[in-house]
């Protein structure tokens, strides 16, 4: 398969491993900075807007951004953070319920550099999956117990395969984590279970125990053994949708800030058929690529009004606790 871009991924090494680290998918100044001044300029404006409202203390405005973005969370809990994330929440749609639609983000999903890499992985036919999320992580340190295992806290152990429907069972999803700054071990950087791909899905508890707040991989089921990824700006890791992955707490002074976005081929099950997907990439039918940002914040929006008058109705989550390893997990 022709490679346009020069960036080369080592397919077979994915296959077997479950994982592959792809250096320089994305350029750093074309790609992640104006995504870091789309943001800033977001936080400016929540802070003056929810200042004015009286729901924060001070805009906080001679901070810097992580310490800055911290002290905000702090003051409007964990509600504060949805406007920065680029999905809607799975309950409780309205109208006004937040969600981040901006240019350079769209810009940095479609990267061509991005997706050719992608493509040597699942194809010319890809699509867009709507199960992403931004994540941008302050010093642990810095923030209330309440968000611990959210967004912006430490992930439990999981499988991407195991947080979506079983309809994405045999699903080429594909998960590409982009680290925005330097993800390291000591700001909290992905880990992995090298190989855990051909277990096959396992038992994910929708525990509480221990602070935790979503579906995690027991440890009984998991083991002890898993190797920390370090990334640089600009590169990606690429994950098999069965790989157990998790992310350790950021005990830096800086932010961990990375997008977790998913590609699949054109046709297969999203695993969230309310959201909506687009089009990437198509080499039959390249009309139906999507290269307008309005036209993907156009799809969302309207998703927006849809689950505001009609909420998604059955079980999201494929287990229920009572499972034995659950039951003393």
């Amino acid at each position: 398969m022709a490679v346009a871009t020069g960036v080369k991924v080592d397919v077979e090494r994915f296959h077997d491993q479950g994982y592959l680290v792809v250096e320089d998918v994305l350029d750093v100044e074309r790609d992640l900075d104006p995504v870091v001044a789309e943001y800033t300029q977001l936080l400016d404006e929540l802070a003056a807007r929810w200042h004015a409202e009286g729901k924060i203390s001070s805009t906080h405005a001679t901070l810097p951004f992580v310490q800055r973005l911290a002290q905000v969370l702090t003051e409007m809990g964990r509600a504060g953070y949805a406007p920065f994330d680029i999905s809607l929440p799975f309950a409780k749609v309205t109208e006004e319920t937040p969600i981040h639609l901006g240019p350079a983000t769209f810009h940095m999903l479609t990267s061509p550099r991005l997706i050719d890499a992608v493509e040597q992985v699942i194809g010319p036919e890809i699509l867009s999956n709507p199960i992403q999320h931004v994540r941008i992580k302050p010093p642990e340190r810095l923030l209330p117990e309440e968000f611990r295992n959210s967004l912006v806290g430490r992930t439990d152990w999981h499988q991407d395969q195991g947080v979506a429907l079983p309809e994405v069972d045999e699903t080429d999803m594909l998960t590409v984590w982009l680290p925005v700054t330097d993800a390291t071990i000591e700001n909290g950087c992905l880990c992995v279970v090298p190989q855990s791909h051909t277990r096959g899905l396992v038992t994910h508890c929708p525990g509480r125990a221990e602070g935790r707040a979503g579906l995690h991989i027991p440890d009984e089921i998991r083991g002890t053994d898993y190797t920390p990824v370090p990334i640089k700006r600009g590169g990606a890791l690429f994950l098999h949708r069965r790989t157990m992955h998790a992310a350790l707490s950021n005990l830096s002074d800086g932010a961990r800030w990375s997008f977790d976005l998913r590609y699949q081929p054109i046709g297969q099950p999203t695993g969230r058929p309310w959201f909506p997907s687009f089009v990437v990439r198509s080499r039959r039918h390249p009309e139906t690529e999507v290269h307008d940002w309005r036209v993907w914040a156009d799809l969302w929006r309207a998703t927006r009004s849809r689950l505001a008058s009609t909420p998604p109705e059955g079980k999201f989550n494929r287990w229920t606790g009572q499972e034995a390893v659950c039951e003393v997990a």
